[in-house]
């Protein structure tokens, strides 16, 4: 932080804030430290709620036998080791052309075009009984599994415990974890088989708990639900998935556009959507130069630049936000749904992704922060970056006459600490 420009009294006062918040944080951090319940005691008291969703005492015992939390996790809640907290998500803490790594893009690519031409039976199944295109399942597949050969290393009814325990979305948890207790008791997944990923998602494709109960399709016919040995089960229940979260057969998840007229990435996110006709009446332009598809022009899409003005940018469409809703992530979907159109022959984005610096979440937060204090419509303080963050930095950058590159990079976080020095 630059305090060339900050006036010695506004510096000594926002250090001695600083460490005053800092010792109320310390000792409320103890305080819940102390507070908090061993693990067996919550346990215990877990069982009442999980006794009333109709699980025996049997089930219960069986699957937590010899259990303990696992305190490596992302997103715990853990205040008395604020040193120690586990690292974030890849799809928050990597840049955009990390995180959408072109060599990895190709190679699963290949294997999809290859396993496509395998499971064309079980693929033809899934247009005509599902209505989800081919290559989306496929994507799916890829990035959650690496097609299979990726297993998962997590004890699911371990990870779900933890994170009920103290996680930062615990009734979600809770919720999860009766699920995947009814998953054993109903003879769908084995102990034995409950691997999974760190927030409790099993199975080739990936399913919470939850979702085998309300996405789960016997594609194969032969009476039972297995996402973990069946490819046809595997890639038909993500297909239902996508279908429920509103993916539309035939439309692309993005169209890569180039931007030009009075639009810039300051426009970005889902409450700036309209049809795709408008879009190109304020002058953006596809790419790769052809013409928008007429099939396509009253189809509501919304801008979206993952790396801000320094990336491709994007058409979202209702597609992308069923991909979205498969994992909450605006990179996760660009990623699947990039891998899809190379699977189904597509080539390469146009626009090259430019070097950019990711910030640390905490001055991510502080530049949420400052901007919800200026009046921006941000409702979470997370420090993640997503299309809201994205445009509330673009309309910030448009009022205070920077250039507008829509990405939380140091030069607005200092032009904020500025301003607030200054009284502003």
């Amino acid at each position: 932080m630059s305090t060339g420009r900050i006036p010695g009294w506004h510096l000594a006062a926002a250090i001695a804030i600083a460490v005053a918040l800092a010792f109320v944080h310390l000792a409320g951090s103890h305080a819940e430290a102390q507070s908090r319940p061993p693990f067996r005691t919550w346990l215990e008291s877990f069982w009442p709620e999980a006794q009333r969703a109709g699980i025996t005492r049997a089930t219960f015992d069986r699957a937590f036998e010899g259990i303990t939390p696992d305190l490596s996790l992302p997103d715990l809640v853990l205040p008395e080791k604020p040193e120690a907290r586990p690292p974030a998500q890849a799809e928050f803490s990597r840049t955009p052309e990390q995180y959408i790594n072109r060599e990895q893009i190709l190679r699963l690519a290949r294997q999809g075009r290859e396993l496509a031409e395998r499971h064309k039976a079980i693929l033809d199944k899934v247009e005509s009984e599902v209505g989800v295109d081919r290559a989306i399942v496929l994507a799916i597949w890829g990035r959650e599994t690496a097609f299979g050969s990726h297993r998962p290393r997590h004890d699911v009814i371990r990870v779900l415990a933890t994170q009920a325990y103290v996680g930062r979305r615990q009734d979600l948890f809770k919720a999860e974890l009766i699920h995947a207790l009814r998953l054993l008791q109903d003879g769908i997944v084995p102990r034995d088989a409950m691997r999974g990923s760190w927030a409790g998602a099993m199975g080739l494709t990936q399913f919470m708990p939850s979702e085998f109960y309300g996405s789960g399709v016997d594609l194969d016919h032969d009476g039972k639900l297995d996402l973990f040995g069946s490819t046809a089960d595997a890639l038909g229940s993500a297909g239902k998935q996508l279908k429920q979260k509103g993916w539309i057969k035939g439309l692309p998840w993005g169209i890569e556009v180039n931007l030009g007229g009075n639009v810039d990435c300051a426009q970005e996110g889902p409450a700036n959507s309209r049809p795709i006709k408008e879009w190109a009446k304020l002058g953006i332009k596809r790419a790769d130069g052809k013409p928008f598809t007429r099939a396509h022009l009253d189809a509501e899409a919304y801008l979206m630049s993952p790396a801000g003005a320094f990336g491709p940018s994007f058409l979202a469409t209702e597609n992308f936000k069923a991909i979205r809703a498969y994992n909450m992530s605006d990179l996760y979907a660009v990623f699947v749904g990039h891998l899809s159109d190379r699977i189904a022959g597509g080539g390469d984005f146009t626009t090259p992704w430019h070097q950019i610096r990711q910030l640390p979440d905490r001055e991510i937060a502080e530049i949420q922060e400052q901007l919800k204090r200026r009046g921006a419509a941000i409702d979470k303080i997370d420090g993640k970056i997503g299309s809201n963050t994205r445009w509330q930095i673009g309309q910030y950058e448009r009022s205070a006459r920077l250039k507008v590159g829509c990405w939380p990079r140091q030069e607005v976080l200092e032009h904020l600490r500025r301003g607030v020095a200054d009284g502003r």
